[in-house]
């Protein structure tokens, strides 16, 4: 049996949901009071995963839509969700599992994601259907540049935490 090419939509849209997985992890363990060792190593893996999705559409996948769609806002819009979601990112990778500010830090993150999986679903995965892209070879790309992404966790974290305000 041949495994299915999944398409660009299909592969970010998988993204959305494995993590969507995770922060519900991420919350039975603070429900369990897990150790914050455990909660810490959940965190980082969200932030991970997260960050490796932020870099796929903002290479591959948006530039995709912009030279299809020609749609200045659609990019403003996804820049503007992205920064906020950096923001989260590193605000959490550079506090304590052990701080109560951790916690809240986690929960902006899970909204600034939510928020960023409403806006791709309902504005942006139809559009890009209509636009006609080759979400296929989209796709591949998308597969090739996450395992080089998988193999750099150091430099990812490194990148994230750039973006810590003071």
């Amino acid at each position: 049996m041949r495994k299915r090419n999944l398409d660009a939509i299909d592969l970010l849209d998988g993204d959305h949901l494995a993590v969507h997985a995770l922060l519900l992890s991420w919350r039975e363990l603070l429900r369990t009071s897990a150790t914050p060792l455990q909660r810490r190593s959940l965190a980082e893996e969200i932030c991970l995963e997260l960050a490796i999705h932020a870099k796929l559409q903002e290479e591959l996948f948006h530039p995709a839509m912009q030279e299809a769609l020609r749609d200045p806002q659609l990019a403003e819009a996804a820049d503007a969700l992205h920064a906020r979601q950096r923001e989260c990112i590193a605000q959490v990778l550079c506090t304590a599992a052990e701080d109560a500010l951790h916690e809240v830090r986690m929960r902006q993150l899970a909204e600034c994601f939510e928020q960023h999986v409403l806006s791709q679903r309902e504005l942006v995965f139809n559009r890009a259907r209509a636009a006609w892209l080759d979400l296929q070879s989209l796709g591949r790309s998308i597969t090739a540049r996450r395992d080089e992404l998988r193999a750099e966790p150091d430099a990812l974290r490194d990148d994230a935490l750039g973006f810590a305000r003071p």
